[in-house]
Parts: structure tokens; sequence; C-alpha cells
């Protein structure tokens, strides 16, 4: 509230952010008051990250660290170990004088030949690829929608293109080499609809319903949008 309170005057404001911090949660449909931080979820709970956090980031930038943030996610590039440990050290200052601390699962010294996770990706030196929480999240919506007991439907259509161009649309950016990934998840997309359809899982359905009757149908790819000059609207 200090730091909000820093950037903002309007008192109505300030009671409007304190009551939010106040409110409480529901998880799994039962209430839990909130006790310290933000409700995980919340709306302006990555504004007030960046309100934050911003402290860190200018006590970065005057140590001539290289970095990028995104809300409460973010990398430290360093040229060696010993400079990757202090700075490592130094966020930890940092962070106290915050009254926070880096999560001990989600932090940790790495190169860029081993790679990281950030931001859905897993981010190396020979690919930039959906790392595997990004893949199950997509299969998942994916499961959601393809359940064998439903009808095979136009709206199921609808429905997975809807998921299929936002993963494309962020996972298929221009940096990306997740083609691979793409193809592969876009023959098992086939195989559930196939199952949907003939209520089994039998590799001959595989010649009952083709590939360009998918297309015909209007389902999307993830790995078209790939492909220079596909459609990305």
């Amino acid at each position: 509230m200090k730091a909000v309170a820093a950037e903002v005057a309007d008192g109505n404001i300030l009671r409007l952010v304190q009551k939010f911090l106040r409110s409480g949660v529901m998880e799994n449909g039962v209430f839990k008051p909130t006790t310290i931080g933000t409700p995980q979820g919340g709306v302006i709970s990555p504004l007030l990250a960046n309100i934050v956090l911003n402290q860190l980031d200018w006590q970065l930038h005057e140590r001539d660290f290289n970095f990028v943030r995104y809300a409460d996610d973010f990398v430290v590039v360093c040229h060696s170990k010993t400079q990757a440990e202090g700075a490592l050290h130094f966020v930890r200052q940092v962070l106290a004088t915050l009254g926070l601390q880096l999560s001990a699962e989600e932090t940790r010294i790495t190169t860029f030949g081993k790679g990281y996770s950030f931001l859905g990706f897993v981010l190396s030196s020979h690919s930039r690829r959906m790392r595997p929480k990004s893949l199950q999240k997509f299969k998942d919506k994916i499961r959601t929608l393809t359940m064998r007991h439903y009808n095979f439907e136009s709206k199921v259509i609808v429905q997975l293109n809807r998921v299929i161009r936002g993963t494309a649309l962020y996972f298929g950016a221009s940096f990306s080499t997740c083609r691979r990934q793409f193809l592969k998840l876009d023959s098992w997309l086939r195989m559930r609809l196939r199952c949907m359809k003939f209520k089994r899982k039998q590799h001959s359905d595989n010649y009952r319903l083709r590939n360009r009757t998918f297309y015909k149908l209007g389902l999307l790819s993830l790995e078209q949008f790939c492909l220079p000059g596909s459609a990305k609207a």
C-alpha cells in the first residue's frame, strides 16, 4: 500500500485497493481470508506486482544487470556463474527490503545451453519450445472439448479453433521452434476427434476420417501458423 500511495494520491482509489487486498479468495467453493500478499489470479495483482517490483527494476538497472521481467517472473542474464551468484544475492537483498522473497522452487542458476523456463516456454541456445506444463495445459483444454461421449458437431470445431488459434499465436512467435511440437499435437488432436466420432480408438479410422475432411470442416491446425504467409487473424 505504501508503494501504491507513492504513485496514487486519490484516497478513494487507495481504499478500493485495500479492500481488494483484504477481500479473500474462493478455493474449490470455500472462502479463505487474505492475510498477506495479493490474491492469486486477481485482476489487479499483476499491476500491484509491477508497482512494487519497479524498485527491483531500477536497482538492477543501476548495477548494469541485463534482465527482463513480466509481473513477478524475471530473468537476469550474466556473463559468468560468479556474476550470476552475485546477482542472485543482490536480488534477494533488494526483495528483502520490500518484504518479499524468491520462490526456492522456481529460482535457479543455469546456462543458456541447458535452457530455462520463462512465460510458458523452455528457452535455450538450440530451441525455444513449449514447456511441459504448457503442453499439458493445452491437452487438458482439448480433452475437455473432445470427450468420447460428446457428439461430433460443428460447434466442437468452433470451440477447438479458439483454443488452437490462441495457443498457436502465442507459441508460434517468430523466434519459436515449436513446429515439431505443433505437428505432434495436431496429430494427437485429430486422433481425439476420430475417437469422438466413432466412439473408439482404432488405427483404421484414420482412413475413414482423413485429414482433408477436417480441413473441409474448417478445423485449424497449430502447424499452419508456422507457415510463411499463413492467416493469423
